[in-house]
Parts: structure tokens; C-alpha cells; sequence
């Protein structure tokens, strides 16, 4: 339950930093401030159930890793292969603190 509230906070965060660079209408700015109200109540909700650092930084990754794609397919930004490479590493850190949280919580259930 914890990454699926990761990912949804990700999700918000991306249309949120999105918004911030884009909104121009009132309505736009509304639903910037409603992601950006969503992505932390979510956050919060992930570090119910993981460690906060790391809901922490996949949250940050994940946003990190969204934004930088649709920036490239929906607002021309340019897309450089040293981007591609760096996105990757980060999707690899990812997995790995998800490896990592879910054998420190199978230790954890097995001590007691």
C-alpha cells in the first residue's frame, strides 16, 4: 500500500510541477494548488507504511523522472541521450529501495 501511495503522490507531483511552468488561467492554477494538496497528502499516507526517507526519494524520482519525460514529449524540451542514461539510474535506485524496504520489512516481521 505504501508504494501504490508513492506512485499516486509521484503522479500529482508531476501535473503540479507541470502547472507551475504552464497554468496561465485561473482554473489551471486552482488545479496546480489541488495537486500539489494531493501529492503531500498521499506522501503522507506512503510514510504510514515505508520509511519516510525513502517514500521521500521515490517520490522525488519518480516526479523527477515524469516531468523530465513529458517536458520532452509535450513541451519540447530536447531530448539528450545523458538525460535518458541518468533516468535510468534513477528508476535503477528505485527498485532498489523498493528491494531494499521489502526485505528489511520481511526481517523485521521475522524478529518478533
Amino acid at each position: 500500500m505504501g508504494w501504490i501511495n508513492v506512485a499516486v503522490a509521484a503522479s500529482f507531483e508531476i501535473l503540479w510541477v507541470i502547472g507551475l511552468k504552464h497554468a496561465s488561467a485561473g482554473w489551471e492554477w486552482a488545479g496546480t494548488l489541488v495537486a500539489i494538496v494531493l501529492s503531500f497528502l498521499f506522501l503522507i499516507r506512503a510514510g504510514e507504511y515505508l520509511p519516510v526517507g525513502t517514500s521521500y526519494v521515490a517520490f522525488v524520482g519518480i516526479g523527477t523522472i515524469g516531468t523530465t519525460i513529458l517536458d520532452m514529449i509535450f513541451f519540447g524540451q530536447p531530448f539528450e541521450w545523458i538525460k535518458l542514461v541518468f533516468i535510468f539510474m534513477l528508476i535503477a535506485g528505485i527498485a532498489g529501495l523498493h528491494t531494499a524496504s521489502g526485505r528489511a520489512k520481511a526481517n523485521e516481521g521475522g524478529s518478533g
